[in-house]
């Protein structure tokens, strides 16, 4: 390289050294926000940037103190009835003719919530007993979820579905027939009920005894309401009617009898409460009508029994193991007042017994409730023996027949 050409590099790169120690100085002196450029370049995108995490924030903020509101102004219903009776409803009772010691094991179940239970034997249709017989025949009172029993026998008459058959309740989510009673899921029963349609809902209700009364001779019985049409679609129409009987007015004895037909193989008694000792001894069963639904009963007992064992009736089992129980709760209200249900009866080859528990109130009163005050009834009768297998005895003669069953 020519001398020329090294001086030329020399005189490039002393240029370049003065130029950025010049700007280095420029620098250092220029650092007032005032002043400097790049100070302000600087400043304007953090400003921009803290304007955007602000807003972040605020949205974020503005989400959390929703969900807040919310939460603060969540709306709890309002009861005005009471759960519980301040003096004893069973002074009114006609207890002459009812099984004494279903009967103590009944009101001792109870205690004084504001209910009544009632003890039915499947295979004749006679009361046991009948706590506060004043609210058993009253005119009823919305089912609940107990209307399922009536909707499921209905679906498996018409072959629309069987146990195992799934319906679809959404994008991801499919329930069959024993885990939807089970359960008690509103939604499948509403399904349900759309694809039977009114008419074959009436039908069926009707042969199962509802709108009709269920007692021979009973006085004072009432005939609770199921209407001769569709509810209207602002209250949820028939797939209302069919998940938690809305419209409909069933009473507990009404119930009772459709329990136990299901309970006996399908036979519809005439529910009899005898009020003195020749009515007990004179007793005949009356036949209403038979109901063709024996082969279904497998289909419908699944659920009933899952109820009890995991469902929403599985407060049996705090007070009651011992033997299988079949049953449906129910909850729901309607005035201020809420409503709790459970009908079941017990699966033995002796001592065959159904119970029919009806709760009436506000906050304390539902369904797994009525389901604990049932197990509290199996409790007493099984310690009282009533499920214990009688030894026959040989009569002399006609007088000497007595009917195996409870005690008296």
């Amino acid at each position: 390289m020519g001398a020329k050409n090294r001086f030329t590099l020399v005189g490039i790169a002393l240029a370049f050294i003065a130029l950025f120690s010049q700007s280095g100085i420029a620098a250092s002196v220029s650092t007032h926000p005032l002043t400097s450029k790049s100070s302000k370049n600087q400043k304007v995108n953090e400003n921009a940037h803290t304007r955007k995490r602000m807003r972040r924030l605020a949205r974020s903020r503005g989400h959390v103190v929703y969900v807040t509101h919310r939460r603060r102004h969540r709306y709890y219903e309002h009861f005005t009835s009471n759960s519980f009776l301040d003096s004893d409803g069973t002074t009114a009772d006609v207890t002459t003719g009812e099984d004494l010691i279903v009967r103590q094991a009944a009101v001792d179940a109870l205690g004084n919530m504001n209910g009544t239970v009632l003890a039915i034997e499947p295979t004749s249709g006679r009361i046991l007993a009948m706590v506060n017989q004043k609210l058993a025949l009253s005119s009823g009172a919305q089912p609940c979820s107990t209307i399922k029993l009536s909707v499921a026998l209905a679906a498996l008459s018409e072959d629309l579905i069987t146990k195992d058959t799934e319906i679809r309740l959404g994008r991801r989510r499919r329930m069959n027939l024993t885990e939807a009673l089970a359960h008690s899921n509103n939604a499948y029963f509403e399904a349900l009920g759309r694809r039977l349609g009114f008419e074959k809902v009436s039908y069926y209700a009707h042969q199962f005894g509802l709108g009709e009364l269920a007692g021979y001779n009973i006085p004072g019985e009432q005939l609770g309401r199921y209407p001769d049409e569709e509810i209207p679609s602002k209250l949820g129409g028939v797939g209302k009617m069919c998940s938690f009987g809305e419209g409909v007015s069933m009473t507990p004895l009404q119930l009772g009898a459709l329990v136990s037909a299901i309970a006996n193989g399908g036979t519809l008694y005439y529910l009899q409460h005898p009020v003195n000792a020749d009515e007990v001894a004179n007793f005949q069963p009356r036949v209403k009508r038979h109901l063709d639904i024996a082969a279904l009963i497998p289909e419908l007992s699944d659920g009933m029994a899952g109820a009890v064992a995991y469902g929403t009736a599985r407060s049996v089992r705090m007070n009651f193991n011992e033997e299988e129980i079949l049953g449906k709760t129910g909850t729901c209200s309607k005035d201020g007042t809420r409503y709790g249900w459970f009908a079941s009866y017990a699966k033995t080859d002796v001592g065959r017994i159904v119970t029919d528990v009806f709760l009436q109130g506000g906050r304390p009163t539902y369904g797994p409730k009525a389901a604990e005050i049932a197990g509290h009834l199996y409790r007493n009768l099984y310690d009282h023996d009533f499920f214990v297998t009688r030894p026959a005895v040989a009569p002399t003669n006609t007088a000497d027949v007595k009917p195996v069953g409870p005690s008296q």
